[in-house]
């Protein structure tokens, strides 16, 4: 089942796709790495996941995840293929240098010399594969840091992004994997300009992309802040906003709902919808300057006069007025958005252990399309056996790497 089942929009078939006919191998855990795969993957790459089986080992890790990592694996792994291989041995990296041999791109993010030790990093691999482009995703780009073990977190809390979101005194982090999933969307975007490239030159390159400085392009709007005005940012919830209206208000029964007014124009219609003609009128109203300098006594008494209404009435008369509104959404509510579900933004998948849900795809259309879900999250070594016999193994063969075992 694809999205256009959802959208009524036809499908694309995968030949039709942009990547279709590239070939990805990713050696890959977690959420950066994987993340450059499913988009990929999306856009019409053949992606295989080779998992780790043998030595205690039995997959990616994220398989089995709980709490805030059990949604990893069904989100970050759509429509790739899994090959168990137990690197370990010889029989298994000699399947991984076979497998890479009909690959265009690899992608990797373990830690600093673990590819190495194995023989499957760059510098061991491009002579023997000119035309293989390979896609690292570290914490660091290689400098001083490039030794240390990077989280999410981590960087968050050192590039600034958590200064800028928690209380003064107070940093916190983003409430998702922002840095894992944009890391990944920059290891993505240099695979495709190195597929591009190739076209041209006719040789692959390496790819890298880092968390670190993946945070710091996402900061860097408050760097130049700083460079112009030569004034340090102020956390988010400490700043003074550039617009008085444009925050968080609690209405009737208790509920939330974000409301934001930023012109001239905007306050007054405003004020008209909800009977606030005198505050139209005020002189010490009259520009948005004004009113963020009124801050003070304004959003008290405006809190008060928003309080008797309900947040559903607010969002009524916000959207027939064009004003911005906003419900406080829990993620989960959001697999039954009206919006969403109805332009195919969510698409039917099948769980590893075999349930049914919805899935998000990426956030893009191709010729009015969503890139629709092929294959659902693998099982564990789903298409060992089909891959490993392309590759020229028997099936006994097959079976026995597929389980890491001894041929």
């Amino acid at each position: 089942m694809s999205d256009s089942t959802l959208s009524g929009l036809p499908s694309a078939s995968p030949a039709s796709l942009p990547y279709s006919g590239i070939r990805v191998v990713e050696f890959t855990h977690m959420v950066m790495g994987p993340s450059c795969g499913l988009m990929l993957a999306d856009l019409g790459a053949e992606v295989i996941k080779v998992e780790p089986v043998g030595h205690g080992r039995n997959g990616d890790a994220t398989r089995k995840l709980l709490g805030s990592g059990a949604g990893f694996f069904p989100l970050f792994n759509r429509n790739k293929k899994s090959l168990t291989l137990d690197l370990q041995t010889p029989e298994g990296k000699q399947a991984a240098l076979r497998l890479i041999a009909s690959a265009d791109v690899v992608t990797e993010n373990f830690k600093p010399g673990t590819m190495q030790k194995l023989g499957l990093d760059y510098e061991s691999l491009r002579e023997r594969f000119p035309r293989l482009i390979y896609v690292s995703h570290k914490g660091f780009l290689p400098g001083p840091y490039e030794h240390r073990t990077a989280l999410d977190e981590v960087v968050q809390m050192m590039g600034g992004l958590a200064y800028m979101t928690g209380r003064p005194g107070d940093p916190l982090r983003a409430g998702t994997s922002v840095n894992d999933i944009m890391g990944g969307m920059f290891g993505a975007m240099g695979a495709m300009a190195a597929l591009a490239q190739r076209e041209k030159t006719g040789r692959g390159q390496e790819v890298q992309s880092a968390l670190f400085e993946n945070n710091v392009f996402l900061i860097a709007q408050h760097m130049m802040q700083y460079a112009v005005t030569g004034k340090p940012a102020a956390p988010m919830p400490a700043r003074i906003s550039a617009w008085a209206i444009y925050d968080v208000f609690e209405v009737q029964g208790g509920e939330q709902i974000f409301l934001a007014v930023v012109s001239d124009g905007a306050w007054r219609v405003f004020c008209d919808a909800f009977g606030l003609g005198e505050w139209r009128d005020d002189p010490r109203l009259a520009t948005n300057n004004d009113r963020v300098q009124a801050r003070s006594w304004l959003m008290p008494l405006l809190r008060e006069k928003m309080a008797g209404y309900s947040a559903s009435h607010i969002a009524k008369v916000f959207e027939e007025q064009g004003l911005p509104f906003a419900p406080i959404a829990r993620p989960h509510d959001l697999l039954e958005d009206e919006h969403l579900n109805a332009t195919g933004a969510l698409a039917p998948i099948e769980l590893p252990d075999g349930r049914a849900s919805k899935t998000v795809l990426l956030p893009l259309t191709l010729d009015g399309r969503h890139l629709e879900v092929r294959l659902s999250p693998p099982k564990l070594g789903e298409h060992s056996l089909e891959i490993l016999t392309a590759l020229g193994y028997t099936p006994a063969q097959a079976q026995a790497l597929a389980q890491g075992q001894p041929l």
